[in-house]
């Protein structure tokens, strides 16, 4: 019932059943007590005009309704006006019920009939021999046909309506997923029509804006490059008597910049491109050993496990989580490969402050840094990188607490 067909469906077959009963309801209404009632008097007076009076011998009786009923394909018989048989023609006819005073319908169970009260007070009943009856409820069986037939024909017309407005929904999550190419077919000239059409515009032109700033975006970064280049060489070129202090400061900065366009570069390439550029197999056991072999005391364990991916970016991610220990966490810091059925974990660990609950996901978003930090290092994109890089190769990174003091910042990989 959640469905917007169905219950838009279900509405027109509750309005069609609706009107089967009203339409019922007044045949019924129409049929005894509306203009056929004059029709049931006007046959009774015409019945009694041909046959003898009631006090007629019933052989008299019987006569008479011979020959009215002759070249009818009917079983008739006449009563008295306390329902005792006078005469009959054909099969045998019960009765009218007691307490019946007017003509019309005999609605029994596969056994209809009509009855035509006489004037003076007689009952004539008739009813069409086997092979020729008419169901008393052929009304209301032309009326749940037509009920059948309409709704069979509505649905399609109204699946057709919401099934449009199915894709207009699939499109608009599509968008909001990140698939800024996301349109919807325009069918039709109605108001669906013309919200799949107001929703293509307002996607093209958000295409337009994200893609705009992602190129600016790099194009500024690439732009940096050149003054960074220039200021470096200027700090080469300083004297020998420059203070020492201020100039490893200079380049300590230097660096910093340089480290964050590099940053930015790599995110908004993983923005733009959705595709990874390589791959291959890679051993992420041996990889990590390699980018554990430039720090001091950072101990590695696990096993080999290898993965399908971009070597350069899996790199790339292990070198964040590193570089993020030792800026925010404190030793030991430690780095563990394993695996578990299908899915390979590296973990890096530290016995740091730890990150508190309420930030354990915030810590993954672009630029976001721990208020309460004494001393602000980088710029709060590496852990952000982290989790781009592992979402590219189909896993996920998340935080979690250790046991005791400090953090843990775990990568769940696909093995394939």
């Amino acid at each position: 019932m959640r469905r917007l067909y169905l219950r838009i469906y279900l509405a027109v077959l509750a309005s069609l059943a609706v009107f089967a009963l009203a339409a019922g309801l007044l045949w019924r209404a129409f049929g005894e007590d509306g203009p056929w009632s004059q029709a049931y008097e006007a046959v009774a007076t015409l019945a009694q005009n041909a046959l003898p009076p009631a006090g007629a011998p019933k052989t008299e009786q019987q006569a008479a309704l011979e020959k009215l009923a002759a070249n009818l394909r009917a079983d008739i018989a006449l009563f008295a006006p306390d329902r005792s048989p006078l005469a009959a023609v054909g099969a045998p006819l019960p009765a009218p019920e007691a307490g019946r005073e007017r003509g019309g319908w005999i609605r029994r169970w596969r056994d209809p009939a009509w009855a035509v009260h006489l004037p003076d007070g007689r009952w004539l009943e008739a009813r069409a021999p086997s092979g020729h009856r008419h169901a008393p409820y052929g009304l209301f069986l032309v009326l749940a046909l037509l009920a059948l037939a309409v709704g069979v024909g509505a649905y399609p017309a109204v699946r057709r309506l919401t099934s449009r407005l199915e894709r207009l929904q699939a499109g608009v999550e599509a968008l909001g997923a990140g698939e800024l190419s996301a349109r919807v077919k325009v069918e039709g000239n109605d108001e669906v029509a013309q919200l799949a059409e107001s929703f293509n515009r307002a996607a093209g032109r958000i295409e337009e804006l994200v893609g705009a700033h992602k190129t600016l975006l790099a194009n500024a970064s690439h732009e940096l490059r050149t003054p960074l280049t220039r200021i470096r060489m200027a700090v080469e070129l300083m004297k020998e008597n420059a203070d020492s202090k201020r100039k490893a400061g200079l380049e300590q900065d230097i660096a910093e910049l340089d480290a964050l366009i590099d940053e930015i570069l790599l995110a908004s390439r993983l923005d733009a491109v959705k595709e990874r550029e390589a791959d291959e197999e890679v051993d992420l056991l041996a990889l990590a050993a390699e980018e554990c072999a430039r720090y001091e005391d950072v101990p590695l364990d696990g096993e080999p496990v290898t993965v399908r991916g971009d070597s350069r970016l899996l790199r790339r991610m292990l070198r964040n989580l590193l570089e993020n220990a030792k800026c925010h966490g404190a030793p030991p810091i430690g780095m563990r490969v394993s695996r578990t059925g299908d899915v390979a974990e590296i973990a890096v660990c530290d016995h740091g402050p730890g990150v508190p609950e309420a930030e354990r996901e915030r810590v993954f978003d672009p630029f976001y840094r721990h208020a309460g930090t004494e001393e602000i290092k980088g710029a709060g994109l590496g852990l952000a990188l982290v989790r781009q890089i592992a979402r590219r190769h189909g896993g996920e990174a998340r935080c979690v607490p250790r046991s005791g003091r400090g953090s843990c910042f775990i990568v769940a990989l696909p093995v394939r």
